[in-house]
């Protein structure tokens, strides 16, 4: 049996307040590709394999509903480019759930109600391990609202000095228990975070699970270079690593 794709939400960008909830694979499938870039008509149908009409029906149901839009070639008129017209917030797989261990009683207690860490703490990671038990993927939602984090402390934390201002950043993770920091400056700045709060203690899915830690990251090194920058999580606890590292590349404005 195939395996179905998960449902994909998309916020609404105009003054309407609401969601787009998209189940059909071949949307889903064009969705992907145009989260990654722009594509005209003909790359699109070419890269999903069905025919024209199929594809052109798909589309212009996708426009209807504000999830997509288009601009004109810049060369030839003809030709229309595709383009994301709302936000990408999350999805859900809708395969049956099977409880992990991270949710079960007998873990809770021994782990995290037995535990030393705040309760606050507690409550954070069982919620994302509930998440992860359902199919329920937020992790946009996450990374968005560590921007917001971010550019709200870029003051508090800022100096014209890379090293003191990376230095700072480690200081407040540490007193307000996010973790212990440790880092590399170099083209590529590296950052090591142990004792991680957003993953610690998460399932071991082998993927990266720190999309909070990551826009702030983000929010704060793209205020300091004034340009947008890369943060890639290579390790993470939830990968069976001991470790969360970061990357942190600044990026061409062309890129952004």
């Amino acid at each position: 049996m195939k395996e179905q794709k998960p449902i994909q939400i998309f916020s609404n960008l105009n003054d309407d307040v609401g969601v787009n909830v998209i189940k059909s694979p071949v949307k889903l499938t064009i969705l992907e590709m145009l989260r990654d870039s722009d594509m005209e008509f003909e790359e699109i149908v070419n890269n999903t394999g069905k025919s024209k009409s199929t594809v052109s029906v798909h589309l212009k149901s996708l426009r209807e509903s504000g999830v997509i839009s288009y601009r004109v070639h810049p060369v030839d008129n003809r030709k229309k480019i595709f383009y994301l017209n709302s936000k990408y917030i999350g999805s859900v797989n809708y395969t049956e759930p099977k409880e992990i261990k991270e949710t079960q009683t007998d873990y809770l207690v021994e782990n995290l109600i037995n535990d030393d860490a705040e309760f606050s703490t507690l409550l954070f990671h069982t919620l994302k391990s509930m998440l992860i038990q359902e199919g329920i993927n937020i992790d946009p939602i996450m990374q968005s609202t560590g921007n917001r984090i971010g550019n709200s402390l870029f003051e508090k934390l800022y100096d014209e000095d890379l090293e003191v201002f990376m230095s700072n950043i480690a200081e407040f993770w540490d007193a307000k228990g996010l973790g212990r920091i440790s880092f590399k400056i170099g083209q590529i700045i590296k950052i090591t975070t142990y004792d991680c709060f957003e993953c610690q203690l998460l399932p071991r899915t082998g993927k990266p699970a720190c999309f909070l830690d990551t826009g702030i990251l983000e929010a704060l090194f793209s205020q300091y270079f004034k340009m947008p920058v890369s943060v890639i999580e290579i390790q993470c606890y939830t990968m069976g690593d001991g470790k969360c590292v970061f990357e942190v590349e600044p990026l061409p404005i062309k890129n952004y």
